[in-house]
């Protein structure tokens, strides 16, 4: 979960510190991942499957600079929960579509987190940029979406290897309007590629073998750490404030979340 958080304070922090932009950001933090992927996968003793897909590639790539573009103005903590509270909703909104049916409190949860969302983006002198925070739950949705294509993988590590690699064209064609614009210096540079290769690539694969020994209500139970942990790195790091809307909102989407997995974890024993 740090990992995952650090994603949010080091695109921050690069794009705040540093000079480089969201197009050469994304396409270095993509690169780095799949090399780092690749890296790992070629240490294993056993056959890689080639598990990946361009459409798993495109929705890797769509969240990827969008994130980068929406953190070019939005705090860490507000970015990453917007990002987290898109993801969960769209993955919750795809099992509704799907026909799952949610009891009374997982119903309520739902309502508590989506007007948690909603509440970010209202008007007032400590919401954040309207576009930005757009973007960023696009990116949200974006991510929900590769997670629902990765679902039941026989080899999660390998299908994200395959998809970051796929991504690295279609991020450089992400990046080719903004050719004009491209810019960066070492310590930009470094972020970037410890976004991939660290927080991205090594987190994944931390994140993968932890599941082995999680229940699928477990592993959910703790994504809700993230915003907390990268609102915190935000404050402690950027100096970034922790405003009254912030506070309300993660209680809200944090708490509604929670709700709703606690309701889903009693039925599942019941």
């Amino acid at each position: 979960m740090l990992a995952f958080a650090g994603n949010s304070v080091l695109c921050r922090l690069a794009l705040v510190d540093t000079t480089i932009d969201a197009a050469s950001f994304t396409v270095l933090r993509i690169a780095s991942g799949a090399i780092m992927l690749w890296l790992l996968l070629s240490v294993r003793r056993r056959p890689r499957p080639a598990a990946g897909n361009w459409t798993g590639a495109l929705a890797l790539t769509v969240y990827a600079a969008a994130f980068s573009l929406a953190y070019l103005r939005l705090d860490t903590g507000t970015g990453a929960l917007l990002l987290f509270g898109a993801v969960q909703l769209s993955m919750l909104g795809f099992g509704l579509v799907r026909g799952e049916r949610l009891g009374p409190a997982a119903t309520a949860g739902l309502v508590l987190a989506t007007l948690g969302v909603l509440a970010l983006l209202l008007p007032g002198s400590s919401a954040p940029p309207l576009g930005s925070a757009l973007i960023m739950l696009l990116s949200g949705l974006a991510w929900g979406v590769y997670s629902l294509l990765g679902r039941g993988s026989a080899d999660p590590l390998a299908t994200t290897a395959d998809n970051f690699l796929r991504s690295v064209p279609l991020a450089l064609l992400v990046a080719l309007p903004f050719v004009d614009q491209l810019d960066w210096d070492a310590k930009g540079a470094l972020y970037a590629i410890l976004s991939g290769a660290l927080t991205s690539a090594l987190g994944y694969a931390i994140w993968y073998s932890a599941l082995r020994g999680l229940g699928a209500m477990q592993a959910a139970s703790l994504q809700l750490s993230v915003p907390i942990l990268a609102a915190t790195a935000g404050v402690l790091l950027l100096d970034e404030p922790l405003t009254v809307r912030l506070l309300v909102a993660a209680v809200a989407v944090i708490g509604g979340l929670a709700l709703v997995l606690k309701s889903r974890m009693v039925q599942a024993r019941g």
